[in-house]
């Protein structure tokens, strides 16, 4: 697969870990990734955001390896925050999560389906 993060000149440059656009050339599998929740395999919800965030990027990792992917395969991220005041801490734990990875991305402030999740992320993956 051939990958090329695009960050145009004459827009606004990323802030934060992530392209303004990814464009993906030969690529033989791509991975749509439902929203992935706060929740363990036992429906267990942790308590506060950074916990909740680590476990939907724990699930989105399970997705991808059932997937015969990895975090390097990440090309486009919506993140659905419940809060802004979550903003700063999720940008740092997304930031830890991926590295050097930098996809596409969209945050969202909205209302989340279940009350007790504070995010829930959807992704894409190709290889």
């Amino acid at each position: 697969m051939k990958r090329e993060n695009i960050n145009a000149k004459n827009a606004p440059d990323p802030h934060g870990g992530y392209s303004q656009a990814v464009k993906l050339e030969a690529y033989d599998r791509l991975v749509l990734i439902s929203g992935q929740i706060p929740a363990d395999s036992d429906d267990k919800v942790p308590d506060g955001f950074e916990a909740q965030a680590r476990q939907v990027w724990r699930n989105i990792d399970a997705q991808l390896k059932a997937a015969g992917m990895d975090k390097s395969n990440l090309v486009k991220l919506t993140t659905y925050l419940a809060d802004r005041q979550h903003a700063g801490a999720n940008r740092e734990l997304r930031s830890e999560y991926l590295g050097a990875v930098a996809p596409a991305m969209t945050v969202v402030i909205c209302g989340i389906f279940d009350e007790r999740w504070m995010l829930e992320i959807e992704a894409v993956a190709a290889q």
